[in-house]
């Protein structure tokens, strides 16, 4: 096939519906391509509003604002970057002949930490972790009790980590409780899942469209509270393993169908392979790609989105470590030190208009012939930088 750029006429366009980092890095693929981008997010200058063509601050669970917003626009591709979307809008624009990507069924599935455990469980038979669904106090003491502990338990909607937490005992339960009701995104439901006491948790980048499906080396990475703090690629692990691991990406991914790239997470004990969540858009364990490939996971998504090919090189072992504000600050500033900005190391400022205890500011990133020595490099910059 042949890309026409559309250059001045702008005739591809595309709209974020979520502009955080991720979505920033996706506006930036994409205009590098010539197409225009629309940023939307409920609140101004969000990441991706720094680098649009245009930025819209709405209620995005406000099926009539997404969908008048949709109307005004009238994006080529409409991808969903964040959990908290109106899903009747996304189908109501998919009626409208409006392109929603991957699908407005997936985005439905995925969003729902529901309805993929038991899309990925019981439609597609993969093998996960034990589980139930509960909405009340009383149900998460019996469910934990027969899950048995240590159990994880999670909003079934939310976003990087927030509400989730793991009871090591029947005391921690009502602490929990009170935990998930902190989520981004529906609380009024909880998974209780058995806890794998497995070996490494892995994100497995999962890109699919016309032109075939390709994955990107495995990464790992080390989360607390639900939310990532380091990541590289690759991680070691065992051809037979790997396999096991992409045979079941492939497989819930066809089954969602659509164009994109998919964050598959995986638990893995010895060779054994748990599915556990995934996400319809870039990952943001997936940073770590900006630096490793010559294709990072947000320009694979909109080469998948545009019906591209999806071939890229893997340049090498990286890592990314995630920095955290410690203050909070309507006007943050960041201190990096020059140490940071040595030939194979580089940081990646968000711009996020306020700071708050523990929300993720920036990313360290590092390129290294040895995954050990580029984790403890991102890791040893992160320590060093500080906000106000």
């Amino acid at each position: 096939m042949t890309f026409t750029a559309p250059l001045q006429e702008k005739s591809i366009k595309i709209m974020l519906l979520g502009s955080g980092e991720l979505g920033k890095e996706v506006a930036i693929e994409a205009q590098r391509l010539g197409i225009e981008v629309i940023a939307v997010d409920k609140y101004e200058n969000a990441p991706a509003h720094l680098v649009a063509n245009r930025s819209y601050a709405i209620d995005m669970q406000d099926e009539a604002a997404v969908l008048e917003l949709i109307e005004k626009e009238k994006p080529s591709f409409i991808l969903p970057e964040v959990e908290a979307i109106s899903i009747s809008a996304l189908f109501e624009a998919e009626k409208r002949g409006f392109h929603v990507i991957p699908n407005a069924e997936a985005v439905n599935k995925t969003m729902n930490r529901k309805n993929i455990r038991v899309f990925a469980a019981e439609d597609l038979g993969l093998k996960t972790s034990g589980y139930e669904f509960v909405t009340t106090l009383e149900g998460l003491k019996a469910a934990a009790e027969r899950m048995g502990f240590p159990c994880v338990i999670k909003p079934v909607m939310s976003s990087s980590g927030h509400g989730q937490s793991i009871a090591k005992t029947p005391e921690d339960i009502e602490k929990s409780w009170e935990i998930a009701k902190e989520a981004r995104g529906d609380a009024s439901e909880l998974i209780v899942e058995e806890f794998v006491p497995f070996d490494y948790e892995i994100t497995l980048l999962t890109v699919r469209n016309e032109t075939g499906t390709v994955f990107c080396e495995p990464i790992g990475h080390v989360q607390k509270d639900g939310d990532f703090i380091l990541s590289w690629q690759p991680m070691p692990m065992s051809q037979e393993a790997l396999k096991k691991a992409q045979d079941i990406a492939k497989a819930v991914t066809d089954g969602l169908g659509g164009r994109g790239i998919f964050g598959v997470e995986f638990f893995v004990k010895g060779e054994e392979v748990y599915f556990s969540e995934l996400s319809p858009r870039p990952h943001d364990t997936g940073m770590v790609t900006l630096i490793t490939q010559s294709q990072s996971e947000f320009a694979l998504h909109v080469r998948a989105v545009l019906g591209l090919p999806l071939d890229f090189t893997f340049y090498g072992a990286g890592a990314c470590g995630a920095y955290k504000a410690k203050h909070e600050s309507h006007t943050p500033v960041l201190e990096i030190p020059d140490d940071a900005f040595r030939a194979n190391s580089f940081v990646r400022v968000f711009g996020k208009p306020e700071s708050h205890v523990g929300r993720r500011m920036a990313v360290s990133l590092v390129l290294d012939n040895d995954v050990e020595a580029a984790k403890e490099r991102a890791t040893q910059i992160v320590s060093q930088i500080d906000d106000h």
